[in-house]
């Protein structure tokens, strides 16, 4: 979130904020309640003075013998506790309403973020490689995977219904393969530490990245408990450092994690409803940074350099385009979304957005490090990214790397993940 002297300040600002990224919120309601609040905070800390004062004077009055008239004060000074238990009480209420105001107000975003309304507006900034000219009609995903008999929607309809999938065979473990191959690559040759972190994640965390309560609709919760089925691993291992203080010495701190994913996709209807893109469950390979504030827009290019090395190790054409100020996330301050070339679809399609949000989530989480040359704590910035989505990922190879037979070759890199295996050819019903 932001801190509260920028809304007192520049409110302005803000305004021009909410308008650009075309997002309603109640900022004059913030502005009034955080006004009332102040206000009433003055209010208890004249009442306790003059009670402190008035104290004083009783005491005063008794050791001269005056007891009638210490008395009497003895009764004023309790009607005054009794408003200052009152104000207290005004003013709590008051904060809580204004802590959940301040929750609704999104991140600003950098000066470079172009301003538009939606991804129509989002703007290019380079490509690598070019679609292949297959000489043949592609099939997309969703017609090529079921005639390999690889991938099955209708039995994973009969189990939970739509937007799930089964991978059986050779598309199970190129899935397995997939996760593999980014894990390996990220610790391997880009400075990540893996972590295995619960699926299960409280309100507390999913308030520390942003998740809630603008996305509550979006999410799967326990009923009866406060845990929800995440929907991306930002939040774990974001959250691994919460409330605490760090050594500047540990920055950066680079994780990625590979989890299951878990998202309602509410809003969503009639979008996507074919195929792998959109699903209530799929898995991802995520990469998170903590790092310092100073650094967080070198750290934002190099992670986007780390998601690209994925694609380019596959052999997937792919662009970077810059989110304009309507299609940017609610905690970003800048995102850069890659789009992976789908030949089936004809068409790019996001499969990975890497975000820098500055200190928003850390002030939400309380995420803070100690100067190694002293002074105050202050703020990390977070980064992440997705490197990459599994399932797009598995779309973008089958489509990629089809044949005119209906055979897929697997990529070099995928080989050895998947004893030896060159291409993936129709298998026989189970």
């Amino acid at each position: 979130m932001l801190p509260r002297e920028l809304f007192r300040n520049e409110p302005d600002r803000i305004r021009r904020m909410l308008r650009d990224r075309h997002t309603e919120a109640d900022l004059d309601r913030l502005l009034e309640v955080d006004g009332a609040w102040r206000e009433v905070l003055v209010r208890v800390e004249e009442l306790k003075a003059r009670r402190n004062v008035g104290s004083k004077e009783i005491g005063a009055l008794f050791k001269a013998g005056e007891r009638r008239e210490a008395e009497g004060r003895k009764a004023e000074m309790a009607a005054l506790g009794e408003e200052i238990k009152a104000l207290e009480a005004e003013a709590s209420a008051l904060e809580a309403e204004l802590a959940a105001l301040e929750l609704t107000i999104p991140n600003l975003f950098d000066e470079s973020v172009p301003v538009g309304t939606d991804e129509s507006d989002n703007r290019v900034e380079r490509s690598w490689g070019e679609p292949p000219d297959f000489g043949f009609e592609p099939k997309a995903h969703w017609d090529l995977g079921p005639e390999l008999g690889i991938l099955d929607f209708e039995r994973a309809a009969k189990i939970a219904g739509a937007r799930f999938a089964v991978l059986r065979g050779a598309g199970a473990a190129l899935e397995r393969a997939l996760i593999s191959y980014m894990l390996d690559l990220h610790t391997g040759k880009h400075g990540y530490t893996e972590v295995l972190t619960p699926y299960l994640v409280s309100s507390e965390s999913l308030r520390g990245t942003g998740q809630l309560p603008k996305f509550e609709d979006d999410l799967f919760k326990i009923e009866g408990r406060d845990l929800y089925l995440i929907p991306t691993a930002e939040v774990p291992v974001t959250n691994l450092h919460r409330e605490e203080v760090l050594a500047e010495e540990q920055l950066p701190t680079r994780y990625c994690a590979f989890t299951p994913c878990f998202r309602a996709e509410a809003g969503s209807y009639g979008k996507d409803v074919r195929g792998l893109i959109r699903q209530h469950q799929f898995h991802k390979v995520e990469l998170v940074q903590l790092v310092h504030p100073e650094r967080s827009w070198e750290a934002l290019e190099k992670l986007t350099g780390h998601a690209e090395a994925v694609l380019r190790g596959l052999g997937l054409p792919y662009r970077v385009v810059t989110l304009c100020s309507g299609d940017l996330g609610f905690s970003s301050a800048k995102t850069y979304d890659l789009e992976v070339w789908l030949p089936g679809q004809n068409r790019y399609r996001e499969i990975s957005s890497c975000s820098n949000f500055l200190d928003f989530q850390a002030r939400r989480a309380r995420i803070r490090f100690k100067p190694s040359g002293g002074g105050k704590a202050r703020l990390v910035h977070t980064l992440n990214g997705s490197g990459l989505a599994i399932g797009r990922t598995l779309v973008a190879v089958l489509e990629s790397y089809q044949q005119a037979d209906g055979s897929v070759l697997v990529p070099e890199v995928l080989r050895p993940y998947m004893g030896g295996l060159e291409r993936i050819s129709p298998e026989a019903e189970g």
